[in-house]
């Protein structure tokens, strides 16, 4: 089941862009791209957890209607702030095109 400290290492990549990175002795730093994708894969990982639940409960197999609907929000939540994060990267690179021509 999804809790809140794995909800919260989902978003906090995405919701502190600005912050600088801590740097261990022995671990490379990852470049934007890469925290991007797990981001992505973390979102994906959600909503296949919340899929799982409801299917679940369509089977039988857990009666929780309760756990299944805080599943199913967790995994609206985290989608729509991916979502929300996209437009918001796209719109800074069309400004930024913008200002190259």
């Amino acid at each position: 089941m999804i809790d809140e400290i794995k909800l919260r290492s989902i978003l906090e990549p995405l919701t502190s862009p600005l912050k600088e990175p801590e740097k261990k002795s022995g671990e490379a730093t990852k470049s934007f791209g890469e925290v991007l994708k797990d981001a992505v894969a973390s979102v994906n990982e959600v909503q296949q957890d919340a899929q799982k639940s409801v299917q679940e409960l369509m089977t039988g197999e857990n009666k929780n209607l309760h756990e299944t609907m805080i599943a199913l929000q967790k995994a609206d939540i985290s989608f729509k702030l991916m979502m929300q994060i996209r437009n918001r990267l796209l719109e800074a690179y069309r400004e930024i095109s913008r200002m190259q021509a």
